[in-house]
């Protein structure tokens, strides 16, 4: 009974992240990390957790790209220099297994920086002014995605901000290629890991996750495409970095 009330708390959590995360466009996986690291399964390895996570986020980064994409706020041309350029790098991040609290301290520094910035340009209109130029998008992309790779997430808490900082997107334009960057970068993690000979992928434990964050995801992903204003994704967006960037500071004090 009491590892039922256990599966069904992680559960019913896992669903939460994933309606706040799906509804900027991201799959999840930094909240995902956070959660299962609060559990037992926190003492399990880091690429059985970062699979995991990995695999989630296909689930819920596919349905926000869905209903994004089909709310027409996707922009191919926009999104695909960063893609091009993260997959190679999110496999060979994903082929590593590197670890360290001084990695997790710079990350979650990273993450609160980009909050605040976010937080500080609310009142700015969304205006999307230029395409990035190739160069700076391919930079960025390697980047996200090695960075990603290392550490079992898709990427969008990291690109998702940039994307607006630079004025590159508006928030809903913004969460539709953050979706696809997060998926591909989940998928060539995984075939990262499996070259590897990493991958420890359990089925029957990823089973109810994947149900409870498909679900989630459903709604989250609907909401923030259809009927969240913007300035609502944005401020969203912000909750989500300040969440990673909490889990972060979370492992390096314990």
């Amino acid at each position: 009974m009491e590892q039922e009330v256990a599966l069904f708390a992680i559960c019913f959590a896992l669903f939460l992240v994933s309606i706040l995360y799906s509804s900027v466009g991201h799959g999840g996986a930094s909240g995902y990390l956070a959660v299962l690291s609060l559990t037992s399964y926190g003492q399990l390895s880091s690429p059985w957790l970062k699979q995991h996570a990995w695999v989630l986020n296909l689930a819920v980064a596919g349905l926000a790209f869905y209903h994004y994409s089909k709310a027409n706020h996707h922009i191919f041309s926009k999104t695909l220099p960063f893609i091009v350029a993260s997959i190679p790098f999110a496999f060979l991040g994903g082929f590593l297994k590197i670890d360290g609290a001084i990695y997790d301290t710079l990350l979650s520094i990273t993450l609160v920086y980009a909050a605040v910035r976010l937080l500080s340009n609310t009142s700015v209109e969304f205006v999307e002014a230029t395409n990035p130029q190739r160069r700076e998008a391919y930079t960025y992309g390697a980047g996200i995605g090695f960075v990603s790779g290392i550490i079992g997430v898709g990427g969008g808490i990291f690109l998702s901000p940039i994307l607006l900082l630079k004025r590159w997107a508006t928030p809903k334009s913004a969460a539709a290629t953050a979706a696809m960057f997060i998926w591909v970068n989940s998928a060539a993690g995984l075939f990262g890991a499996a070259a590897s000979n990493q991958l420890v992928i359990e089925p029957s434990t990823l089973l109810p996750f994947l149900f409870s964050v498909l679900i989630g995801g459903l709604i989250g992903s609907r909401y923030g495409a259809l009927y969240a204003k913007q300035k609502t994704v944005q401020y969203l967006l912000v909750c989500v970095l300040l969440l990673a960037s909490g889990k972060r500071i979370f492992e390096v004090v314990m």
